[in-house]
């Protein structure tokens, strides 16, 4: 009896490390989810959003296995990220702390702001103005600010908000090092990104986790917690289920 006893706890203990180690292989080559804490990429990705990240997009790195692990100083399988991805990466200020920005400036651009407009190499960046005034959160403070569909160099659209008022509408000429990118969040003036260089700055090819793809889930947390399910038909944001990320 005591034998068949822990003859089933040893086949179940290797049942839970089986499944451990595949849920691992999955986490770290194939597809990871992020939570979405901060409005810095508004109007694209919401406060509550969840999404999936493809981990294979860039090759890998120890940042593609959890805890970064200290295995080796390269990136194998690499592939050059495009102008306009949706980049999760570890910042580079700890190699821990995960942001998701948009890929603006590859190896040896250079990227200024003008009185309020993107250059990129000397190139004023065009931007079409949608729609009227509108408020945004950042923290604890209501912006109000314009949408813009941006038009990168490579033909890459996306949406862009920038503050009324404007808070970064002049900045110094950042000239992008080898092997490094400059990411800024879509809400440009809520936004810690390269721009800031002591806090994350130029981002390392080897810090790049993957891409965003896809929101597979979204809840308003401002009007309602997933603990509430009475609540749940005001914070579930159903339309963004599913929703392809650009």
């Amino acid at each position: 009896m005591k034998n068949k006893f822990l003859k089933v706890v040893l086949d179940n203990i290797k049942t839970l490390l089986f499944a451990l180690m595949i849920a691992l292989i999955i986490r770290s080559l194939i597809i990871q989810p992020f939570y979405i804490p901060s409005s810095s990429m508004e109007p694209t990705l919401l406060v509550g959003d969840r999404i999936f990240v493809l981990k294979n997009t860039y090759g890998y790195s120890k940042h593609s296995f959890p805890f970064s692990p200290s295995i080796s100083n390269k990136r194998y399988f690499f592939k050059k990220p495009t102008q306009g991805d949706l980049v999760v990466f570890k910042t580079p200020k700890d190699n821990r702390t995960d942001y998701i920005k948009r890929l603006i400036g590859l190896p040896g651009d250079e990227i200024q702001f003008l009185n309020g407009d993107l250059f990129i190499n000397g190139k004023k960046i065009y931007r079409e103005k949608i729609g009227n005034l509108n408020t945004i959160r950042c923290g604890k403070f209501i912006l109000k600010t314009e949408t813009f569909i941006e038009t990168l160099p490579n033909g890459v659209k996306h949406l862009s908000t920038y503050n009324k008022i404007g808070t970064l509408k002049n900045t110094k000429k950042f000239k992008v090092p080898d092997d490094h990118y400059f990411l800024m969040g879509d809400n440009r003036d809520c936004s810690k990104d390269s721009r800031f260089l002591e806090e994350v700055g130029y981002v390392n090819k080897l810090n790049l986790v993957g891409k965003a793809k896809i929101i597979f889930f979204s809840n308003d947390t401002y009007n309602g917690s997933l603990l509430k399910l009475w609540n749940l038909h005001n914070s579930f944001r159903l339309n963004r289920t599913f929703k392809i990320l650009q």
